[in-house]
């Protein structure tokens, strides 16, 4: 899936902003174009798996012509944001992990106290890790 992205060209003190348009709320910057193509890249992944995260559809994107025509872009710049939707998957992959008894422990005793399985546990502690990065 490809999402245009709109660029706001920084200066010698101001960072490039970028805009997603078709998912409100996505934006990041760069201190060059390339950078700022770059972070928006890694911010519509985030934007999508709060979509996934959340139980919503992915807004489907418009072309960069519809966009153009917005009036708050005048003077950006516009480039495409390509993703990898098999990023994304949600299907259930075995792993083979190896741990201290101790780590494995901690591990089960928060699942239990939280009701759930260790892998549930495991998952939802990783989800929240990538969150607070």
């Amino acid at each position: 899936m490809r999402y245009p992205i709109a660029i706001e060209m920084g200066d010698e003190s101001h960072s490039c902003g970028v805009v997603v348009p078709d998912l409100p709320g996505c934006f990041s910057a760069g201190d060059t174009v390339d950078e700022a193509i770059t972070n928006a890249h890694e911010a519509v992944l985030l934007h999508l798996e709060t979509y996934l995260d959340e139980g919503r559809a992915f807004p489907k994107p418009l072309p960069i012509e519809e966009h153009r025509k917005n009036p708050e872009f005048d003077g950006w710049i516009w480039a495409m944001v390509s993703v990898d939707l098999s990023q994304l998957d949600d299907k259930v992959e075995r792993v083979n992990i190896t741990l201290p008894k101790r780590v494995l422990r901690v591990i089960d005793e928060g699942a239990k106290r939280s009701g759930e399985s260790r892998s549930a546990f495991l998952a939802k502690a990783g989800i929240e890790a990538a969150r607070h990065q």
